[in-house]
């Protein structure tokens, strides 16, 4: 049976103050039965959030991002053996904010990726469409080959350990989101994509995130569908009362 995972994105917000008060009541709450929940926290907290959550059943950190090389001279960058050495697990990769803002590529993040999970670190791994390619009809290929051109380069081994975020970047903090019926069918359409190159077996093991403005009033509906396995959540992950709600979506 697939992880069923509730991922927060926290971006570049709250205070030191804000994220020990937001970590606490997560970890008072509890993360439900079954259910994995991973904080995306920026760097400078990782090391405190992950203290307060260390004894917490079901409940991770992850920094948003990693650069591609282990060590140098990177001014400004986060190394993944930096991350692993605060015991740090999870690290997101290829945010849509990070490819747009930042220019990453697909082989960029597929050199991140090797690099993150040689340092043992497990990586949440993004790809969606822009709106004109959703209009376009031709979203379920642009994300395909985003896949293709990237984490369908690892070997069976390396790829059974990622985690996918599928994230419209059309509905990414626009208050728009993908219908569930759009997110299985694209869900859907990953997984059989996965099938192709790595077998159905490895396919069905994989949890395939929605991310794409997933809040308390949603979450059930999307997290129903068969191949929806969870959220990478952003705003919703900012006020405790409304992630337990996305934590609980499951149930």
């Amino acid at each position: 049976m697939r992880q069923k995972i509730a991922a927060g994105n926290w971006k570049m917000n709250n205070t030191l103050e804000e994220s020990i008060a937001l970590a606490s009541d997560l970890v008072a709450a509890g993360s439900p039965e079954g259910v994995l929940t991973i904080l995306g926290v920026p760097y400078i907290y990782l090391d405190k959030i992950n203290q307060i959550v260390n004894d917490a059943p079901g409940i991770e950190v992850a920094a948003q991002n990693a650069h591609q090389a282990l060590s140098g001279a990177y001014t400004g960058e986060i190394s993944v053996k930096m991350l692993s050495s605060i015991g740090i697990k999870y690290v997101i990769l290829g945010h849509s904010e990070r490819r747009e803002y930042f220019g990453e590529s697909d082989a960029l993040l597929l050199s991140k990726t090797n690099t993150a999970l040689a340092e043992g670190l497990l990586p949440i791994f993004c790809c969606g469409e822009p709106l004109a390619i959703r209009k376009s009809g031709e979203h379920i290929s642009y994300v395909i080959n985003q896949l293709k051109a990237s984490i369908f380069q690892l070997n069976a081994e390396d790829f059974k350990k990622l985690i996918i975020a599928y994230e419209p970047i059309w509905a990414i903090g626009t208050g728009e989101t993908a219908s569930p019926e759009q997110a299985q069918e694209m869900h859907a359409e990953i997984r059989a994509a996965i099938a192709d190159v790595y077998g159905d077996e490895l396919a069905q093991e994989i949890s395939i995130l929605y991310g794409g403005s997933v809040n308390a009033a949603n979450a059930k509906d999307l997290f129903a569908r068969a191949d929806v396995d969870g959220g990478l959540v952003g705003g919703a992950s900012l006020k405790s009362d409304v992630f337990i709600q996305v934590m609980n979506g499951f149930q």
